[in-house]
């Protein structure tokens, strides 16, 4: 196969899993706009992040009227996973220069972390992993700042009295309630979500932080103690 063959093949992939991630990137981009981002600074910042449920969060601050090292060190803590993902994928691509891992690492989601691991532990060899991967993350990438975009121009027309900011804590509650069959997760949503409520109280918006703290440590322990 060819390195483009490779890149399609990636695309291919990818592409069942776009219809689900339009409405998520529409809801970005309505709410950045309802709290009072600029159009282009929330495109910017989808650009630049390109992590979606951290964007949420840092939206949800952002109308809070976080500081913004609260807002960067929460998105740093939620991304943490991310780390993990490179360290999983470092050994198939240690032979790549600087320029192709900066790429690769930029567009590493956790849908192309799931994909490209896959790949990677049945190929055979006969696809190129690193056109696989750009596929995948190519795809993914368009989707999701087309849905910022266009969800920036629909919230532009939405008048401000409608209030949209709850659409944020509804959509993690969307992605929270499929993860809690595992007892794990069911234990760190909870004692997660129990420190953010107290912590609501905390100065500068605090609470978010540190129940994104605590929920990371909490569910690498409880995974390090189950994996032994």
């Amino acid at each position: 196969m060819t390195a483009r063959d490779d890149f399609v093949a990636g695309v291919r992939t990818m592409a069942p899993v776009l219809p689900g991630i339009l409405p998520f990137t529409l809801i970005f981009g309505v709410v950045a706009v309802s709290v009072g981002i600029t159009p282009l600074q929330a495109v910017a910042m989808s650009v630049v992040l390109f992590a979606g449920t951290s964007q949420l969060a840092a939206i949800e601050l952002i109308g809070q009227h976080a500081p913004a090292a609260v807002v960067v060190l929460t998105v740093v803590v939620i991304n943490l996973r991310v780390v993990m993902y490179s360290a999983s994928m470092a050994p198939y691509f240690s032979d790549l220069g600087v320029r192709w891992r900066g790429v690769l690492s930029y567009l590493l989601t956790d849908h192309v972390y799931a994909l490209a691991i896959t790949e990677a532990e049945v190929t055979d060899g006969s696809v190129s992993l690193r056109w696989y991967f750009l596929g995948l993350g190519t795809a993914i990438w368009v989707a999701f700042q087309a849905g910022t975009v266009a969800g920036v121009v629909l919230g532009a027309t939405v008048p401000d009295r409608w209030g949209l900011e709850f659409i944020i804590p509804l959509t993690f509650l969307a992605i929270l309630v499929p993860e809690m069959k595992e007892r794990t997760n069911a234990v760190v949503a909870v004692v997660a979500g129990a420190v953010a409520v107290v912590g609501a109280g905390l100065p500068v918006n605090l609470g978010l932080f540190v129940a994104a703290v605590v929920g990371v440590l909490l569910g690498a322990v409880l995974n390090g103690v189950s994996g032994e």
